[in-house]
């Protein structure tokens, strides 16, 4: 497992590794395999890791008081996934977090420092300063898209920037993903075919 996230280090950072920092990694980061359906994360609890996902796919979400699920990011291999908040300020989620594929992922915790030995690693640091760009960017594209756009304009924009969730996630979940219901995202599907 280990092998995915340095080579994931590798090709996004232009920094190399040593062989401190590969044997600090190998302490920090658990294993850990989770069936379809099985939480990383449910909703009251304190998000204790930041997960790598090696092999599989997460979805992120809550639920509200009628039942239904409101989905906030999707994630599959090479990418992370934790309540970031929950995790720096130790507080209770209001997010589950939960495979939707067998997933295999490489856990950072909180305890015992290994988040901030991690950070002394010169390609981490380089890491989360280009991830948390990156992050930003999306969520404010996301969240001007849903402002400004139709959902026929963010279905279109979801299959060009992120072809694999089509093929990953039950179309529920991407119509809760974003922010449309099923029959219209069947309905934007069905007029995309006719095209």
């Amino acid at each position: 497992m280990f092998t995915a996230l340095l080579n994931y280090l590798d090709q996004q950072t232009s920094v190399p590794l040593s062989e401190e920092d590969i044997k600090l990694i190998r302490e920090a980061f658990i294993p850990r395999k989770f069936r379809k359906r099985q939480f990383l994360l449910q909703e009251g609890d304190v998000c204790k890791y930041i997960s790598f996902i090696v092999k599989g796919a997460v979805r992120q979400y809550t639920v509200d008081e009628k039942g239904n699920e409101h989905v906030l990011n999707l994630a599959i291999e090479n990418w992370w996934t934790s309540d970031r908040e929950s995790y720096h300020k130790l507080t209770p989620s209001i997010y589950n977090i939960d495979a939707w594929e067998e997933t295999q992922v490489l856990m950072l915790p909180k305890a015992d420092g290994w988040y901030d030995k991690v950070n002394t690693i010169p390609a981490f640091c380089q890491l989360r300063i280009k991830f948390d760009d990156a992050h930003h960017m999306a969520m404010q594209s996301r969240l001007h898209s849903s402002i400004n756009y139709t959902a026929e304009y963010r279905y279109e924009e979801l299959l060009r920037k992120y072809p694999d969730f089509l093929q990953r996630f039950p179309q529920h979940i991407i119509a809760s993903y974003l922010g449309i219901t099923k029959e219209t995202l069947s309905r934007i599907r069905n007029q995309s075919v006719k095209r």
